[in-house]
């Protein structure tokens, strides 16, 4: 009887692997805490504490949570004919058409590589702005205070008025603070069409 309980015992002791539902539920649990935070920041909330920490092309970029919206997958994007090449097409984000850019391509960089890591962060609704940036990787939150703020480089790319602070962090990442609300007010990227 005493080896019936320790065998018992010992089997529920093995690690069981969790499964592929299980993973979902993690996976959208933590989506749905990145959107409550999101969400408190738009309101007041995180302020600056705070910021959305992307990876466009090889440049890393802050954006404010009260000007991003929301992060769906890259998916099937829609060629618009007679645009530039740096507006790569339309995507639907819950029912919505919304005008997506390459940001390292309007620049006049190389292409952003679309593969499965790719994402599309809207513009919140408040700008009303029906655009995303294509970008290659979300790497999460970001607290800026715990980074130290370095000066621009007297260069073309980085005199941009969209960039408002250049930050190096703990482990020598450089960051761009990205102001959308800024970078719709440029005219070069509300002219998509060639």
């Amino acid at each position: 009887m005493n080896q019936t309980v320790r065998e018992t015992a010992a089997a529920n002791l093995d690690v069981v692997k969790p499964e592929k539902g299980v993973r979902r539920t993690r996976l959208r649990e933590f989506q749905a805490q990145l959107v409550e935070r999101m969400q408190a920041a738009q309101r007041g909330g995180y302020t600056k504490l705070s910021q959305l920490g992307i990876m466009i092309g090889q440049g890393r970029y802050l954006l404010d949570l009260r000007e991003s919206g929301e992060i769906v997958t890259a998916g099937t994007l829609t060629r618009v004919p007679l645009t530039r090449d740096w507006y790569i097409g339309l995507s639907n984000i819950r029912g919505n058409l919304t005008g997506v850019v390459d940001l390292p391509r309007f620049q006049g960089m190389d292409n952003t590589k679309l593969d499965t890591q790719c994402r599309i962060v809207a513009f919140a609704p408040g700008m009303a702005f029906n655009s995303g940036l294509l970008v290659s990787q979300v790497l999460g939150l970001r607290t800026v205070s715990e980074m130290e703020e370095i000066p621009f480089e007297d260069n073309q790319l980085e005199s941009k008025a969209w960039l408002r602070k250049k930050y190096r962090d703990k482990d020598g990442n450089i960051w761009f603070e990205l102001s959308l609300a800024t970078l719709v007010q440029d005219q070069d990227f509300l002219q998509i069409g060639i």
